[in-house]
Formats: structure tokens, C-alpha cells, sequence
């Protein structure tokens, strides 16, 4: 691209949780964004922090088991893949969201593939990632992440206090259009914004909320109304073409909703066959995950 070039951005700030269950199944209309709009959205996360203290969930009634038994209607509606089998205990998530917060600190360009790793450690195995040697593990699989530089950055002071400004970023939704939608939470003092809730904000200033759990229509015309130059890639006519621009893999779910056609539903058992036909040839390869599995480039 020439130096003198522009690409319109609108700026996306996601606030989000690694251990928010609507938030990990939000994952398929979140890849069909970056799927369609690439390099002319701009991504910041910032981290909620839902649980300081396991003690939130306890005092809710929350077990691991009941925790599983919710996530199978999660997995029934949304089509993400989870594990079935309760973890040892309940975990609170806030040194989950600090890890994300490192990331953005020491290697910024890998906070989204830190978020996703600690999603997918989060619902499809039984690790406990309130504890750093879980984290570590959960982390593992991100290709060249220094991950004991991020766990061991979990406690710095200059970690604590960003994601202390991400918690109060994120406890500012009262009176907006989260509030009023119904979609902000108020947990733990001010209102706050859910997971997972998108802001969009355009180059000369404008700015929409997409509050909570939302569907692709409902980020496809906010994206709309923003910007209506901005090029929109229709989808893949095969596999291969979404794997290669998510080199860290897709879930079943997800390759289903980017190859749908203008936000219709996916057609999941097509997207599976058209996946397993590619395995039998080689071209891609399946690591199992939770029920699903995780396709990747050979």
C-alpha cells in the first residue's frame, strides 16, 4: 500500500471476560466481523474482571457441576464446543483477565490470541485458570507467546493498575444504550457493561454501542451506518480461505457462520463436511476440542 493511502477504521472496543460464557459464544459472529471487515476495524480490549473472589459465584449458588449442566443448553444454542465434565472447583477470573493484561503490556500484537486461548481453557477443559500454572498451561498452545513472561507479569504493578482503569472503563454504562437495552450488569457497585458488549467508534467521532450479547445483524448495521465505504468481504467459497486468515484455527461454529451467505443462519453440518473432506485430503488438520474440534492449515 502507498504511504499517502488511507483505510477508513472505525475503532472496536470489546469488553469482554475470559470466563463469560455469552462472551465465548458470541466467538462465531465476533470471527464473521473480522472476517468481513479485516484491517479497517480496530480492535482494544478491555477486560471486565466479573469475579475478584470465587466467593461472588458461591454465594450465587454456583458449582462446578451446575456450571456444566448451564453450559449444555450454552452449546445447544450457540454451537460452541464445551467439555462436559465439572472442573475441581469454582475460579474467580480476575487473574485470568490480568494475563490478558500483560499481554497487551509485553507483547500487545497477542492479546486477542491470549483471550481466546484462556476462552477455550476455560470451556472446553478442567483447568482451574485462577491458578498461574493453569494459565501457564492454557497459554501453551499460542505459537511463540512468552508465556512465562505473561503469567509472571500477572502480578506487576504496572498490570495491576491498567486493568484496574479496564474495571473502571467498564462499570461506565449507566444511562447509555446498554443500560437502556436491558444488557448492563450491576454486580459489584456501578453499572457496568456485559460481555460481551462492543462499542464503535468512527474516525470523525461517532460512536454506537452494541451492549451485551448481540447477534451479527445487530453489528453488521451498527458497522453499516458508521461507514458505508468500507469494503465488506462476502464469504469464503471454501474452508481453506477463512483458515488462512485465522492461522490460530476455528471451531466448527465459527468457519460455519463466516461461510454464511449476508447474516443468514450457518449451515453447520455443511461447513463439517466440506472440513472433514479437506482433513481426508490432508489439507487441514483437527485438534478435538471439548465436543468440537479446532481446524487449522496443514
Amino acid at each position: 500500500m502507498c504511504n499517502h493511502c488511507h483505510v477508513n477504521q472505525i475503532a472496536v472496543t470489546e469488553f469482554t471476560d475470559p470466563g463469560c460464557p455469552f462472551a465465548y459464544c458470541a466467538s462465531p459472529d465476533l470471527a464473521v466481523l473480522r472476517w468481513r471487515y479485516r484491517e479497517q476495524l480496530s480492535w482494544r480490549i478491555v477486560t471486565i474482571g466479573l469475579a475478584e473472589d470465587p466467593q461472588r459465584y458461591l454465594d450465587a449458588g454456583y458449582t462446578p457441576t451446575r456450571s456444566v449442566l448451564g453450559n449444555l443448553e450454552f452449546r445447544r444454542r450457540y454451537g460452541m464446543p464445551f467439555l462436559s465434565e465439572p472442573r475441581a472447583r469454582v475460579a474467580a477470573t480476575t487473574r485470568a483477565c490480568r494475563a490478558i493484561v500483560a499481554t497487551r503490556l509485553i507483547e500487545p500484537a497477542r492479546e486477542y490470541d491470549v483471550l481466546r486461548a484462556l476462552q477455550l481453557g476455560w470451556f472446553t477443559t478442567t483447568l482451574v485458570l485462577d491458578e498461574d500454572a493453569d494459565i501457564a498451561q492454557s497459554l501453551q498452545g499460542v505459537a511463540g507467546l512468552d508465556v512465562e513472561a505473561i503469567v509472571a507479569g500477572i502480578d506487576d504493578e504496572r498490570t495491576i493498575a491498567a486493568y484496574e482503569r479496564d474495571k473502571v472503563e467498564t462499570r461506565t454504562a449507566e444511562g447509555g444504550p446498554t443500560h437502556f437495552q436491558g444488557k448492563a450488569r450491576q454486580t459489584d457497585g456501578p453499572v457496568r457493561f456485559s460481555a460481551p458488549s462492543l462499542v464503535f467508534e468512527s474516525e470523525d467521532g461517532r460512536r454506537l454501542e452494541a451492549g451485551g450479547f448481540q447477534s451479527i445483524g445487530a453489528y453488521d448495521v451498527l458497522v453499516a451506518n458508521l461507514d458505508p465505504t468500507l469494503e465488506r468481504h462476502a464469504p469464503p467459497d471454501e474452508p481453506l480461505e477463512a483458515l488462512r486468515l485465522f492461522p490460530g484455527g476455528l471451531v466448527t461454529q465459527e468457519l460455519a457462520a463466516i461461510m454464511a451467505q449476508n447474516n443468514q443462519q450457518p449451515d453447520r453440518p455443511a461447513a463439517e463436511r466440506a472440513l472433514i473432506e479437506l482433513l481426508g485430503e490432508s489439507a487441514v488438520r483437527r485438534t478435538p476440542l471439548g465436543d468440537d474440534a479446532l481446524w487449522q492449515l496443514a
